[in-house]
């Protein structure tokens, strides 16, 4: 109950400050965490076959007909808690690549669904990230992500509401850019769930953008669990003109258990 009690005062607590960043993840979280002593490698890529060619900005690289590639990297420290570290590079529409950026994270899930039985699951991650200009006009970033949700056998549902604080010398601000999104799958075959993902970048929590300022997408996506292939799949598409119109996105999850065996 304490736990239910805190994270539902968070949203009160916590929104006061504002930054946008690099596509580098698509992705709702739920309760998977690594085991402790654990490490763990994904691959999250994404590319925009049409997308947003404006900048909002001077200088600014945009996705349109852009490729990202991010490896994430992570290990589990307790049963509850796991660290992570993002390298994230892009090849622009002109096939230019560039280093990106990092990040680093902390998941706190102290709610799992039980594993046979299914359930409710909450949790916290906390996220600091540094990238080039080009990507982001506020190159700082600090991040609380909350997830909650409910899974069993068949279903899964979560719920990730996001504030972004700028935390960059000449942009910072208190008042945080807010980012709502939720997953929805059902279970196809043993090891295959199918669903959607919705993704939708508000504005700030003090002004919220008019709805054809704001980036809204809805993917449709697919959950593989047939180690050792794990990995997810998505086809999203953009409603507004902040939107990309199409992105493809994959997350591919490397067997590093049977890397490190050999």
């Amino acid at each position: 109950m304490k736990y239910c009690t805190a994270f539902a005062l968070l949203p009160f607590l916590l929104a006061t400050p504002c930054g946008a960043a690099n596509q580098d993840e698509i992705q709702v979280y739920d309760d998977a965490i690594n085991k402790p002593g654990e490490f763990g490698l994904e691959v999250h890529l994404n590319t925009t076959p049409e997308g947003r060619a404006f900048a909002d900005y001077p200088g600014e690289i945009t996705n349109d007909h852009g490729l990202r590639y991010t490896y994430e990297f992570s290990f589990g420290i307790t049963k509850e808690i796991e660290a992570g570290l993002y390298a994230d590079t892009q090849t622009d529409g002109s096939g230019t690549f560039y280093f990106v950026g990092e990040k680093v994270r902390l998941k706190w899930i102290p709610l799992k669904a039980d594993e046979k039985d299914g359930g409710f699951f909450a949790g916290m991650n906390w996220e600091y990230s540094t990238v080039g200009y080009r990507f982001s006009q506020s190159p700082e970033v600090l991040e609380l992500r909350g997830i909650m949700g409910w899974r069993n056998e068949n279903w899964l549902f979560a719920v990730n509401p996001i504030w972004d604080w700028n935390v960059s010398p000449n942009y910072s601000s208190i008042d945080p850019e807010f980012t709502a999104s939720f997953k929805l799958t059902h279970k196809v075959i043993e090891g295959l769930f199918a669903g959607i993902e919705y993704y939708g970048d508000l504005g700030t929590v003090a002004h919220i953008a008019p709805w054809e300022q704001e980036d809204q997408r809805l993917y449709a996506v697919i959950d593989v669990d047939m180690k050792p292939y794990v990995f997810n799949f998505g086809v999203g598409y953009g409603f507004t003109r902040q939107a990309d119109a199409w992105t493809i996105k994959a997350i591919i999850e490397v067997p590093t258990e049977e890397i490190l065996k050999h």
